[in-house]
């Protein structure tokens, strides 16, 4: 069995890194089975992209087709005219594509268009608003894929009434909990810890990109004001997201517990999430790794693809208005924040169950 495996963006790697580990694992107990790592360079800055193949110990890919920049549209095209080209040079039995980024959506099109069979990793996950890129990429790739690997029953029901056939769907658990699992022993205290004389438990993580909180500069001054006020002269490390900056820059917000740091490895990052009092973000990934390690998270956002990581995790949404920060912060600091729990299967091992199916289905 050939598997040709998609990574393109920053939380690919986090999702695609056990899927290898578990072949390898499968190669050296005889298994006839293959890959071929493709990145499409749609995360071109190095500490979004290549530090962590390094990280997650991850092989060089085998093609990278550079595809970064220019409009979603643009990076879409780019991806399916190399991908195209990179399929009929070498052919494959699957083609694996993990999350919902625009390398997910572009390669599962030209496989299919190819007649080639697609798996998608972490199926069947939705937030119902369609002003969202990532859920036009998530609903596209389930329509086209032939199998799915899922994180929740709410994902294999969202796919169920979608029309997916029982047979096609398989409850794995977690894949990027896979990774945090594996590497928490190796998560490294960054430069920045010491240089600004932080404490476990006495500062706030903030990340912020999605268009809705970061592309109107009023309501990013707005946000940073709202949780600059309200927590209680708490250190703000800001990891700043590139599309972030560009606006953030201009808005000259200063404050003395505020600190703007390049955005981090995945076991810089990390360490500072797990040693946090809470996070606020609008990430989605982000809310499950919190949610795992216990960690409070606020999540800016008006509707979530991770539902779990609220009814059973740590993380409340609370919306994108500046209003809704303050109670959300009060409730922190009064020491009411539920202490969550874990969803079932997300145990580190979930990446085996995938290729331990594919062995049986490919044989």
């Amino acid at each position: 069995m050939t598997l040709t495996l998609i990574a393109g963006a920053r939380p690919n790697f986090m999702k695609i890194a056990p899927i290898i580990h578990a072949i390898q694992k499968a190669q050296q107990k005889s298994e006839e089975i293959n890959y071929r790592l493709v990145h499409t360079g749609q995360h071109y800055d190095q500490k979004m992209s290549d530090t962590f193949f390094k990280e997650l110990n991850i092989p060089e890919p085998d093609a990278n087709f550079g595809c970064g920049g220019g409009t979603q549209v643009e990076q879409t095209a780019a991806i399916l005219i190399a991908f195209e080209k990179e399929l009929l040079m070498h052919p494959t039995d699957l083609v694996i594509v993990v999350g919902d980024v625009t390398s997910t959506m572009a390669c599962s099109i030209v496989a299919k268009k190819l007649k080639t069979k697609v798996a998608h990793v972490e199926a069947g996950i939705r937030s119902w608003d369609l002003s969202m890129p990532e859920e036009i990429n998530r609903m596209v790739t389930d329509v086209l894929a032939d199998y799915y690997f899922t994180t929740t029953e709410i994902a294999n029901q969202n796919l169920r009434n979608a029309g997916a056939k029982e047979e096609q769907i398989f409850f794995v658990g977690n894949v990027m909990i896979d990774t945090l699992l594996a590497n928490q022993h190796r998560f490294e205290k960054p430069v920045v810890f010491d240089k600004l004389r932080l404490k476990a438990g006495n500062y706030i993580m903030l990340t912020l990109h999605r268009p809705a909180n970061v592309d109107e500069a009023e309501k990013l001054q707005a946000l940073m004001t709202a949780i600059l006020m309200n927590v209680n002269g708490l250190q703000v490390v800001f990891p700043i997201h590139p599309r972030t900056a560009k606006i953030f820059n201009d808005l000259g917000i200063e404050a003395n517990n505020l600190h703007i740091v390049d955005p981090m490895g995945y076991l810089e990052f990390n360490y500072m999430v797990n040693h946090a009092k809470a996070v606020i973000t609008d990430s989605g990934g982000i809310t499950e790794e919190t949610t795992v390690m216990g960690i409070p998270c606020i999540t800016l956002r008006d509707n979530t693809e991770r539902p779990e990581t609220c009814t059973i995790g740590t993380n409340e949404l609370i919306g994108t208005n500046p209003v809704a920060i303050k109670p959300a912060l009060d409730k922190l600091f009064a020491g009411e924040w539920k202490k969550g729990g874990v969803p079932e299967l997300w145990d580190g091992n979930a990446a085996e169950r995938i290729v331990d199916k594919l062995i049986s289905i490919f044989g």
